[in-house]
């Protein structure tokens, strides 16, 4: 199912204000490309029923049109994380980043980047590379065609959408490869908590991601989680319970907070 199908606000900025001893605990959340805040609606509101304070933003070009993420820059994904960070640590002690996909590959560049501002990573079947030799070719194609079919959806239970495009805009794979590479090559220095949840079964990703993320990330506390009844977009899957409780120990064995 595409954007225009989507119920109104899901595919819309979500924030919640926390309260009590774990409002002060902040978390922000980052879909995936061509995906929506839809994907991760439900972790979020998981968190924000246990008074944590939440945000989750639509990334640039994102939630609207396919032809909108042809023209962003992929600077401006990580911007707008580092932007809701900043607005956490307003009323928070601690902030958390939870990422999904791309989103997972953004939480990476922004940790690297930013690791100061973060306490601990949760992600989601990370992308951090793109395999094959096409990649190589994507600047070219960008130029003969604007979109390639789509990759979203990648989902086993029936009847759930993530509410992404219902196309793959190629300029946008571009600058998607870019920030990639630009995240990998920081991964060595981050030093945060990490709990990654990989699906076996991911027909968008090879698991190359998962492992190159666990193999080459300078955290000393890294755990990795096998998803065996989801497919990639698994934070609204079967696999969904899992996730949240699994994240939510994980903030409360950091933070000493429950």
């Amino acid at each position: 199912m595409s954007v225009e199908n989507a119920p109104e606000g899901l595919v819309d900025d979500f924030a919640r204000r926390g309260s009590g001893v774990t409002g002060k605990i902040g978390i922000v959340f980052v879909h995936g490309f061509t995906g929506s805040p839809a994907s991760m609606r439900s972790w979020a509101e998981f968190f924000a029923a246990r008074g944590y304070t939440v945000r989750l933003p639509r990334l640039p070009g994102h939630g609207t049109r396919w032809e909108d993420l042809n023209q962003v820059t992929w600077e401006q994904w990580p911007a707008r994380v580092v932007e809701e960070i900043d607005e956490l640590h307003k009323t928070c002690d601690s902030v958390f980043i939870f990422g999904l996909s791309m989103g997972g590959g953004t939480s990476l560049y922004v940790s690297a980047h930013h690791g100061e501002k973060i306490d601990g990573i949760v992600l989601v079947n990370p992308m951090i590379h793109i395999p094959g030799l096409a990649i190589k070719f994507a600047p070219v194609i960008a130029r003969l065609k604007a979109s390639l079919p789509s990759v979203g959806d990648d989902i086993k239970r029936p009847n759930i959408s993530e509410y992404g495009y219902d196309a793959l805009p190629t300029r946008g794979v571009v600058q998607l490869n870019r920030l990639l590479k630009s995240s990998r090559s920081t991964l060595g220095s981050i030093k945060k908590p990490l709990l990654l949840f990989h699906s076996k079964d991911d027909h968008v990703l090879t698991v190359s991601n998962t492992e190159i993320v666990m193999a080459e990330i300078g955290s000393a506390r890294k755990q990795r989680v096998e998803l065996l009844n989801s497919y990639h977009v698994a934070t609204i899957d079967y696999d969904a319970d899992q996730i949240f409780e699994n994240s939510l120990l994980f903030v409360q064995e950091i933070t000493g907070i429950r």
